[in-house]
């Protein structure tokens, strides 16, 4: 089980949230089709380690509607004035596909606040990390699924799993992606979609000067593993893991995998900070 549904309003916006646990913020980040639904397992097997914080970002779940216009700017900012208003501070960022370009940009415009990155199967925007026919073909998909019936739609969880997701699994995917509870907003499927297809954010990744974890999926085809050895490269100091038998949202797929290798990556962080201050 995930913990309950909390609200908080924010500029304007009505920003849901869900937090369990103690110690030291883990803020997760969802990708663009879903909410935080989507991180039941990371609150099932990270909270007895860490205050763990996941949003329906502006657009998405229960949170406000959006403008279409928003980009990743205006996300970044409603991370930051959200973080803000929960007095959450030097919080980990993990962010998984588009959101990881949320954390990327949330990075650019506010680098003292992460005291480190999680990028999950990320992408340096979809424009900084694909060929060009390949950003067009992906943004065209999502915002035909965008005018369609989430639950008509097979788009959206395409690529996504690999061959060895089980039906159990699938199904679930497909509960939270629906939209049939009020959680489908066209305008916010069409606002990550243009974000994704127009962010080229391969000038950040030079720029981190944080402790970066990179995890992928050896069966990932949304996001393959020459992008997460691009994004290795090219991020000073970065750490990439491999989950083996895992495809795009290795998170909900190898769930244990996953939590260990966060576990160990921010439990070293936390020794190597402590062991610095003394």
């Amino acid at each position: 089980m995930y913990p309950d549904i909390q609200q908080i309003e924010v500029d304007g916006l009505r920003i849901m949230y869900r937090q369990a646990g103690s110690g030291a913020p883990l803020v997760l980040l969802h990708g663009g089709m879903e909410d935080s639904r989507v991180w039941r397992r990371q609150f099932e097997g990270l909270s007895a380690d860490f205050m763990v914080l996941a949003w329906d970002a502006p657009g998405c779940g229960q949170s406000s509607d959006i403008p279409e216009t928003w980009r990743l700017a205006q996300f970044a900012d409603a991370l930051a004035a959200w973080l803000g208003a929960l007095r959450v501070q030097r919080p980990h960022i993990l962010g998984f596909s588009w959101g990881s370009a949320v954390a990327l940009e949330f990075y650019r415009r506010y680098p003292g606040i992460p005291a480190s990155l999680v990028l999950a199967s990320a992408y340096a925007g979809w424009a900084g990390s694909l060929p060009a026919e390949e950003v067009t073909a992906r943004l065209s998909g999502v915002l035909a699924a965008a005018s369609t019936p989430r639950a008509e739609s097979s788009e959206l969880l395409a690529g996504v799993f690999s061959a060895a997701a089980t039906p159990e699994l699938l199904a679930e995917m497909r509960i939270i992606t629906a939209g049939n509870d009020g959680s489908a907003h066209p305008g916010g499927l069409r606002a990550a979609a243009f974000s994704m297809a127009e962010a080229d954010l391969r000038e950040v990744l030079p720029q981190i000067h944080l402790p970066t974890l990179l995890i992928y999926g050896d069966l990932d085809e949304r996001a393959p593993l020459t992008i997460a050895e691009a994004m290795h490269r090219q991020i000073p100091g970065s750490v990439l893991s491999v989950i083996h038998g895992a495809g795009h949202m290795a998170n909900v797929e190898a769930p244990a995998a996953f939590n260990r290798e966060i576990r160990q990556f921010l439990r070293g962080f936390n020794y190597r900070f402590l062991s610095a201050r003394t």
